[in-house]
């Protein structure tokens, strides 16, 4: 009798799990049919021609916004664009860029490509390439025409300023370095910087430079993730591997189902077990990053200095589509050795009325132990052992690093002075008061919500030339107001600025030569190493 009541249960539960099923999928199917007959009657009636890709990816596109920044369609172009950001190798001329109306203005030129030999700067406007007008050119579009098969001649015109350049390059293999940097900074301590996490580079280049330094006299090592954004997954089990015996967990991913759900171990013999190691992270520090700062952070193996990380703790996965398109969705979260999830922003409880969404770490957050029993938290991203102290960032300030206002006064600062010496270089309180000048006057990339609304609110008033002075004066009140909110990050903002002019000066790699003996983090890093008695205390060894 107990097991017929069983068999019954059984049953009747498998029936309501079916019934889910079949209702969810009658949702979709009922949905898609809504939307084809909504296109074919637009497509046959609506007065004007309509774009069918177009449409469609606006509509996908506006779909996946709801859910989180990271789930995401990509058409045919925008896949290949997607291989060549994970595997960092690409036919093209060494620059990054920004597409604007005009054409294409180069942000970066790397050393020894192309556009170095024929003398392209940051700044310059590329207008014309193989005689096609840039102008009024999709971003899709623009993003192709200085790609393709390594050994095409490219012509292209160029507005320097004032002058028109006209210059003849070949297509290079370009290959982004995720380890563009490395060296010893005194004769047992080496620095290492890790950009991105491109898939199977970033583990064999970062080996490949503790290798190089050990035979150096390597025995301590700074490994700098600030700004590393992440990437691929593998590798940051890959790269903790470097430091931990084979065996140990790194993450545990857990998704919807079992095959998004997955427990991720080393099992390869470590290159430095036992060296002393300082992590560097920031607020830019995300994903892959967070995973291989906190693994370390979770068996002691290493300090975490410098900011509060990003607070990534999602991961997604690529599916491939119909016609050669691409979604990227986020799966599963990811969870760091001792439990701890540092995902920051709760998507699935976001106000859809305000599109605000609530943060972990403004709730109650858990607390977890490390190897030697250290209290870790989740909820907010990585938390450092060792805090960097820096000016909290006004609003302003986060809207200025946003816009091109630094890039610009850079460019124009490069133009007009001369080559300086590397290691003697600063940007002095004296340059800032120009850079505040050079926002209230000259630039108009910078502009708060409060100029955006006055100036639209002026220009929608007839007759508006009759208070064009109270227009003025009100205008420079709000631009003085705006400067002195940016000056409480002075700190913050004149590193940025000095980074942006050192690369202009001497590409990334003397950006990274002058932080090696300049940047007050990789001194406080250093000083932490040579204190074994402080390091082992905060990493609780006995």
């Amino acid at each position: 009798m107990r097991s017929r009541k069983t068999i019954i249960i059984a049953v009747v539960g498998l029936s309501i799990i079916s019934l889910s099923f079949q209702s969810r999928f009658f949702e979709i199917a009922k949905q898609i049919e809504i939307y084809n007959n909504l296109y074919k009657i637009l497509n046959m009636n609506y007065i004007d021609e309509i774009n069918p890709g177009e449409i469609t990816t606006k509509a996908i596109n506006n779909t996946l916004k709801n859910l989180d920044p990271y789930t995401r369609f990509y058409n045919e172009q925008q896949v290949e664009d997607a291989k060549i950001r994970r595997e960092g190798e690409y036919g093209g001329v060494g620059i990054s860029s920004r597409y604007t109306k005009k054409g294409i203005i180069v942000v970066s030129v790397k050393e020894g490509y192309p556009a170095d030999k024929v003398g392209l700067k940051p700044g310059d406007i590329i207008t014309i390439v193989n005689k096609q007008k840039l102008e009024g050119l999709e971003r899709d579009q623009l993003s192709q025409v200085l790609k393709g098969i390594p050994g095409t001649k490219v012509n292209i015109t160029v507005v320097r300023a004032k002058k028109i350049l006209e210059l003849d390059l070949k297509l290079d293999k370009i290959i982004d370095n995720p380890v563009p940097f490395f060296d010893m900074i005194n004769e047992e301590t080496g620095y290492v910087i890790l950009t991105r996490f491109t898939t199977r580079k970033s583990t064999d280049e970062l080996r490949k430079a503790i290798v190089d330094m050990k035979g150096k006299g390597l025995k301590k090592l700074v490994l700098d993730l600030r700004s590393n954004p992440g990437g691929s997954l593998f590798d940051a089990v890959n790269i903790t591997n470097l430091f931990i015996p084979a065996g140990k967990k790194v993450v545990d991913t857990r998704g919807k189902t079992r095959k998004n759900s997955r427990t991720y171990k080393t099992n390869q013999e470590p290159i430095a077990t036992d060296m002393p190691i300082v992590v560097l992270i920031d607020g830019r520090s995300a994903s892959a990053s967070e995973i291989v700062s906190g693994a370390l952070q979770d068996y002691d193996r290493a300090v975490v200095l410098g900011e509060r990380s990003f607070g990534k703790g999602l991961v997604q996965r690529y599916f491939n589509l119909n016609y050669g398109t691409q979604m990227k969705a986020t799966i599963s979260k990811y969870y760091t050795p001792s439990g701890r999830c540092i995902q920051e922003l709760d998507y699935a409880n976001r106000d859809w009325k305000t599109g605000k969404v609530p943060k972990f770490s403004d709730g109650p957050v858990s607390s977890f132990t490390t190897t030697n029993g250290r209290k870790v938290f989740d909820g907010g991203g990585v938390m450092p052992d060792v805090k960097i102290k820096r000016s909290k960032k006004t609003d302003e300030t986060k809207r200025l690093l946003g816009s091109r206002a630094i890039f610009n006064f850079a460019t124009e600062y490069v133009r007009k002075t001369t080559k300086p010496d590397l290691m003697n270089f600063s940007f002095t309180s004296s340059n800032f008061n120009e850079f505040k000048e050079y926002l209230k006057n000259k630039d108009t990339t910078f502009v708060t919500k409060q100029e955006r609304l006055f100036k639209k609110a002026y220009k929608s008033v007839q007759g508006n030339t009759m208070i064009s002075s109270e227009y003025t004066a009100i205008l420079n009140k709000l631009k003085n107001d705006k400067v002195q909110q940016i000056s409480k990050n002075e700190d913050i903002i004149s590193l940025k600025i000095e980074d942006e002019i050192l690369s202009q000066y001497f590409y990334k790699k003397g950006v990274y030569q002058y932080h090696l003996k300049n940047d007050e983090t990789i001194k406080t890093a250093v000083n932490l190493l040579n204190d074994s008695i402080r390091y082992n205390k905060i990493l609780g060894n006995k």
